[in-house]
């Protein structure tokens, strides 16, 4: 994910090695003077290194990874040939994207791989002002890793949540979110590093941080905007209703057409840890239910979760976010969960928003099995797929393709049969991992929307 430390720290960047060659030109053999290699770029007289070339670059953790330059932008207090580089980990997933300077990157290795020749422009980009709302779950990636981290992120290396888009689409979409256009954001004791790029209005294009009212999430240019903002704020958590209060944790129902500029500012702030395709221009169609940790100075967001205020598809979920200090501490199962519990209130069978994500897929795929063959594993006697979905509230679809993918239902005389041995289902179970937090149904307070006001 990129680091991320408390707002307070100011030294947790690691410290910058000496640069590979100052930017010098590479050393070259007697041969290689006459016959250079193809595919070889040589960067002499400060000529700056091409869009699409590829090189080793000096990483977080010390060490040369290979990447791929997205774009160029002159330095405005160097030199005229004095460039920092957009750069893609070719290695890992595109969230770690970000820009280098010079010294980080070794040219004795610089291969070019340019398709065409682009201009050089500022990283500003024109945005439009849309709102973002996106289905999938996102882990946290340590900066020191370890072999099994490592395999995590090369894991979700391949870029998936554009199934719908042609070939042209996704070429416009990956054009236009290509570079990251805030690198951090501050919101309330954190800071973090953002992981892709979010349409911003076109004024905070030049703005590397953004600092955000962690209640309203009102976002500023500028700490003083921020301190001046906190003290006329009297928010001290989401606008809304609360729906359920257990311990230090409270979940607040907002309305998008009651609140419709934190509606937005939600989705803003969302986009930049969430990669995904859907636009839409218009949240009062939809109900964001915010998931905060509460203490004395008020109910600190962590996470959320949105769904259509109708859904013909009877989609009980659109948009899930977990944000990143809040990683690996079980609210993401909590909020699926959650929106569960939610559908057996309505009285109404649920699912996520189509398309899942690989990631989507794989964090529903291990709610719905713990839930099933915990129910499997209690009850006596036969069950059906229907009496399986009125009691969990999953859509038998749902149920039918997790039961098939755990080979726990066969085909017999003309119907599903599930074949539900103790031992296949603790071993299931165990592969599924643990449930994370629970709700707890008797602090739920709420009204289903269609039967309010």
């Amino acid at each position: 994910m990129g680091s991320m430390k408390e707002s307070k720290a100011e030294n947790g960047a690691a410290a910058p090695s000496p640069a590979t060659n100052g930017g010098a030109d590479p050393p070259t053999s007697e041969g290689e003077k006459n016959t250079p290699k193809r595919g070889r770029s040589v960067v002499s007289g400060g000529t700056p290194l091409e869009v699409g070339t590829r090189v080793m670059c000096r990483w977080r953790d010390q060490k040369p990874h290979p990447v791929k330059v997205i774009e160029r932008r002159k330095i405005l207090s160097g030199g005229p040939n004095d460039y920092e580089y957009y750069v893609h980990y070719t290695e890992f997933n595109r969230r770690l994207d970000e820009w280098v300077k010079l010294e980080q990157l070794d040219l004795d290795t610089v291969e070019t791989d340019v398709d065409e020749k682009v201009e050089d422009k500022p990283v500003a980009e024109q945005v439009m002002p849309a709102v973002i709302v996106y289905l999938c779950t996102v882990p946290a990636i340590n900066l020191k890793m370890t072999r099994h981290q490592k395999r995590k992120i090369d894991e979700t290396h391949v870029e998936h949540g554009h199934e719908e888009l042609d070939a042209a689409s996704l070429r416009e979409h990956e054009e236009f979110t290509k570079v990251k256009n805030i690198a951090k954001i501050e919101l309330g004791r954190y800071e973090i590093d953002t992981w892709y790029f979010s349409p911003f209005p076109p004024e905070y294009s030049d703005s590397s941080k953004l600092f955000f009212c962690e209640f309203c999430l009102n976002f500023m240019k500028r700490k003083e905007q921020l301190q001046r903002h906190m003290r006329k704020c009297d928010l001290k958590h989401p606008p809304g209703d609360e729906i359920y209060r257990s311990g230090t944790l409270s979940m607040f129902e907002v309305d998008g057409k009651k609140n419709k500029v934190y509606g937005q500012n939600l989705c803003y702030l969302a986009k930049l840890f969430l990669d995904h395709k859907t636009l839409y221009y218009d949240v009062d169609l939809f109900l964001f239910y915010i998931l905060c940790e509460c203490d004395d100075r008020g109910c600190h967001m962590v996470g959320y979760f949105s769904k259509e205020k109708h859904s013909e598809e009877s989609y009980n979920l659109a948009c899930i976010l977990t944000l990143p200090p809040y990683q690996r501490k079980g609210y993401g199962k909590f909020l699926i969960a959650f929106s569960y519990e939610l559908s057996k209130k309505e009285g109404k069978v649920g699912t996520p928003e189509r398309p899942l994500s690989d990631l989507g897929l794989l964090s529903y795929r291990g709610y719905w099995t713990r839930v099933l063959l915990d129910i499997l594993k209690k009850h006596k006697g036969n069950i059906s797929i229907k009496e399986l979905s009125d009691m969990t509230a999953i859509k038998p679809d749902d149920i039918l393709s997790t039961l098939q993918t755990l080979d726990l239902i066969q085909y017999r005389k003309g119907q599903h049969v599930i074949c539900a041995d103790p031992k296949v289902l603790d071993r299931h179970l165990k592969a599924a991992g643990r449930g994370g937090l629970e709700v707890d149904v008797i602090k739920l307070i709420w009204t289903p929307y269609k039967e309010q006001g």
